[in-house]
């Protein structure tokens, strides 16, 4: 048993942290928060005075198998390299204090076995395994003058989407992936940065096919989260009854209004369009995708504003990809600029818990949770950029009630 004394908890349930409080952890749960001390023969005890005890943090938006920013190349690395570099950019993860993360495309239930066989050190991995795509669309990175037949790259560990095109491939690659331990679907409905062929502002699947990738989520109790960005993409996409929309950089404040009514909850990456704007060529994005970055990174700050003064639930997300993994704290501070210290915190926390369906048991601070848990040197309502740095300012990271670091 732990309990850490003298804490100010910071969850986000309240608007500022909860001075003086004591957290007893018992095996993977907490057990018992309490405002005074916690009388104990044998637990160890921490001092966390002038410390924030948060929940570990939670990242709803990453591909942890893009080491190569050319997500074409990354599709054709064999598949052993691609599994032993995701456990590295896990492990750097979770040294940030990220202990959950969501995976939108790419990871495969292999990789999450591999962590819960405590074979590698990384956040707890939820996914979508393959992102569903049309023929043209994001997840599609064969180009103009490529003959391969995209189906059998998109079954290498390498890729981020399988191509999959007319409603009845939909329903198929939709139940295969939920039969291979998806946790939610994944579909491209708008144009993107990274994929080569498709401008921002292309549909990509007609509604019939949405819808047919909602209703086989639905049956298996579960959702749909798309790739989104123009305004008119994700109006279509709410309509059909997606819940998770990924980037929204171009929404309106009545699109978000309408979101918001239908229970959607909406994941900005600010942070990935700064990295790309500024290291994609040098990594290997092709001119075409590079191209397009402004489309979408000039509009970002904007869209926050807008969702939230909408109503609209934002969830934390960062959509890195290759060496710019290690911007993902930086996020924090961006969204600080637009959005109040604890609606951030929010995002990486309950809101995100929230979306993926862990409400009580992560990003929360409360007995029965799961004893994921950040001490940070300071106050981050004070100063979000606590939270960066690679986990410098974070003495204590926990994760299943388990030590990853303490250093207090």
């Amino acid at each position: 048993m732990i309990i850490f004394d003298n804490a100010a908890v910071l969850d986000g349930r309240a608007e500022a942290a909860l001075p003086g409080m004591s957290v007893l952890v018992e095996g993977r749960h907490i057990r018992e928060v309490c405002d005074r001390p916690i009388a104990s023969a044998t637990a160890e005890r921490l001092d966390l005075a002038g410390h924030t005890l948060m929940p570990g943090l939670i990242d709803a938006h990453v591909h942890v198998v893009a080491s190569m920013a050319n997500l074409g190349a990354n599709a054709l690395l064999p598949d052993a390299l691609v599994a032993m570099r995701a456990a590295k950019l896990m492990g750097e993860m979770l040294a940030r204090g990220f202990t959950t993360v969501r995976d939108v495309g790419g990871a495969t239930l292999g990789i999450r076995l591999a962590w819960e066989e405590g074979l590698f050190a990384g956040p707890r991995l939820v996914m979508s395994g393959k992102a569903l795509s049309q023929t043209g669309g994001h997840g599609d990175f064969t180009g103009r003058f490529d003959p391969r037949d995209p189906t059998p790259v998109g079954r290498r560990l390498g890729a981020m989407a399988r191509v999959v095109d007319g409603v009845d491939a939909v329903r198929r690659a939709a139940r295969e992936e939920l039969r291979a331990g998806a946790d939610f679907i994944k579909i491209m409905a708008n144009g993107g940065v990274a994929s080569p062929t498709d401008p921002i502002a292309f549909w990509g699947f007609s509604e019939s096919e949405m819808r047919a990738a909602v209703e086989e989520a639905r049956m298996a109790q579960t959702y749909v989260a798309a790739h989104l960005y123009t305004d008119d993409a994700i109006a279509r996409a709410v309509a059909c009854g997606v819940h998770s929309l990924e980037h929204c950089n171009l929404i309106t404040e009545g699109t978000a209004r309408a979101a918001a009514a239908a229970g959607c909850i909406a994941v900005p990456t600010l942070v990935t369009y700064e990295a790309l704007n500024d290291e994609a060529a040098a990594l290997g994005m092709g001119a075409e995708s590079v191209a397009k970055i402004d489309d979408v990174r000039l509009a970002g700050m904007e869209s926050l504003e807008r969702m939230g003064r909408a109503g609209l639930t934002m969830a934390f997300g960062t959509d890195l990809l290759a060496q710019m993994h290690r911007r993902q704290s930086e996020e924090f501070v961006i969204r600080g600029r637009v959005q109040p210290a604890i609606e951030v915190i929010r995002g990486a926390t309950i809101h995100a818990a929230r979306l993926l369906r862990r409400e009580g048991m992560l990003g929360c601070v409360a007995p029965g949770a799961l004893a994921d848990l950040i001490v940070v040197a300071g106050d981050p309502l004070g100063d979000l950029s606590l939270l960066g740095g690679q986990g410098a300012h974070m003495p204590v990271i926990m994760q299943d009630g388990r030590f990853v670091k303490r250093a207090l």
